[in-house]
C-alpha cells in the first residue's frame, strides 16, 4: 500500500546511519512538523523543541518503522503528536506547581492586506482552538492544517476513523460555538 511512498528510501538509509539521508528527511519535513507542534502545542520556542525531539527519534527509531503498516508521514505525524503530548503533559505540571496559568497566542505578523480583519480573526480562531479538548484539537490540526485524512489521522493517532470523525465533529460545533461566544 506504501510502496510509492517517496520517503520509505530515506527511512531505509536513516535506519543504516546515513547522515545525509537524515538531512533530506529534516529539510523535507521540518516545516510539517513545526507547524503541527505549533497550532498543537500553541509555542515558537515549544514547537522547535518538538521538532528537534520528533526528528532525534526519527534518526533512533527509523529501524523500528514498518513499511506495510503507515506511511512515513504517518509515522512522523505519531511521533510529534507524542512528542507533543509528553511536552504539555510536563508543561501542565510546571505550570501546576509554579501555580502559573500562561496564555500563549500566536505571534504571527500579518501582512498588510489582512492586517486587521485577518489578524483579528486568526485571534480569534486561534483562542476557541486552543481551548479545545487536546485530542479534537489533534484531529482537527492534522485533518484541517497539516491536510491529511481521516484514515492517516486515525492511524497517527492511533484510534479509529469513526473515532477521528466523531473528535472532528465535536470539535467543529464547539468552535463555530465558541467564535460566536466571542464574536458576540
Amino acid at each position: 500500500m506504501f510502496s510509492r511512498d517517496p520517503d520509505t528510501a530515506l527511512i531505509k538509509r536513516i535506519a543504516d546511519g546515513d547522515e545525509a539521508a537524515a538531512k533530506v528527511f529534516v529539510t523535507r519535513k521540518l516545516r510539517r512538523v513545526l507547524a503541527l507542534a505549533y497550532r498543537v502545542c500553541g509555542d515558537h520556542a515549544e514547537a522547535a523543541d518538538v521538532a528537534q525531539d520528533v526528528f532525534v527519534r526519527v534518526w533512533k527509531y527509523a529501524n523500528s518503522w514498518k513499511s506495510g503498516e503507515a506511511s512515513v508521514d504517518t509515522w512522523l505525524h505519531s511521533i510529534a503528536l507524542n512528542v507533543c503530548r509528553d511536552r504539555l503533559a510536563a508543561s501542565h505540571r510546571r505550570h501546576e506547581i509554579l501555580g502559573v496559568e500562561l496564555d500563549v497566542l500566536p505571534d504571527d505578523a500579518p501582512g498588510p492586506e489582512d492586517a486587521m480583519v485577518g489578524q483579528s480573526m486568526r485571534t480569534r480562531v486561534w483562542q476557541a482552538l486552543r481551548i479545545l479538548p487536546l485530542r479534537q484539537r489533534e484531529a482537527l490540526v492534522l485533518t484541517y492544517y497539516q491536510e491529511i485524512s481521516n484514515v492517516e489521522a486515525a492511524a497517527a493517532m492511533g484510534l479509529s476513523v469513526e473515532a477521528v470523525e466523531s473528535l472532528l465533529a465535536r470539535a467543529r460545533r464547539t468552535l463555530r460555538q465558541r467564535l460566536l461566544d466571542i464574536a458576540g
